[in-house]
């Protein structure tokens, strides 16, 4: 397994007090590192950021994330855990389509599919998995999550930011995130475990 965080606000300009953000992002991937203690790593844009703690599985030296890639001018950054059953089929048609690689990870094909179908994209993908898309084209961030959430993925709005983080303790290394129960708190603690569509927030 392992820990994806960010945070991400349209209206705000993070890399104006670049140093402060980078702290967050680091400190956000500091609480999941249990989840992923090979490596870490972040990055910031200029309205969020997304940080990551790995489980080194596949592509032990391609695959260090966030993962960033560019195409047509623009410019796609992931965090990702979980693991896709039909990579290689996936691959196979994005080649087709005229992409390249640069790496073996599943992580990547993830970024590239999003690049050529968009958020709809999740819906080809086979396995198990939450990760975070920031399309910075279109000025968005796209959270994702397998059909049965079997990879966990929490996130909260706070005005016009949206904090999202593995695991609660990640969103609460936020500054000035404090924890608060409410009804839909109780329904996320005692899920119905019915499966449904994959899940995507954009």
């Amino acid at each position: 397994m392992c820990g994806i965080a960010g945070f991400y606000n349209p209206f705000d300009h993070y890399l104006k007090t670049n140093h402060h953000y980078e702290e967050i992002l680091s400190s956000m991937a500091r609480v999941l590192n249990h989840r992923g203690p090979d490596d870490s790593g972040l990055w910031l844009g200029e309205h969020g950021g997304l940080s990551h703690a790995r489980l080194s599985v596949i592509d032990l030296t391609g695959g260090r994330q966030p993962m960033v890639k560019s195409g047509a001018g623009q410019t796609f950054s992931i965090v990702y855990n979980g693991e896709i059953y039909n990579t290689e089929e996936l691959r196979q048609e994005l080649i087709n389509r005229g992409h390249s690689f640069q790496t073996s990870s599943d992580t990547e094909v993830i970024l590239t599919g999003y690049m050529e179908f968009g958020p709809d994209f999740v819906k080809r993908l086979n396995g198990i998995f939450a990760f975070a898309i920031m399309d910075t084209a279109r000025k968005r961030l796209c959270l994702f999550r397998d059909r049965a959430g079997v990879k966990p993925l929490f996130y909260t709005i706070r005005g016009e930011e949206l904090i999202f983080a593995s695991e609660l303790k990640g969103i609460l290394a936020y500054p000035g995130v404090k924890p608060r129960l409410d009804r839909d708190g109780l329904n996320e603690i005692f899920p119905s475990g019915l499966p449904g569509p994959a899940a995507a927030v954009c």
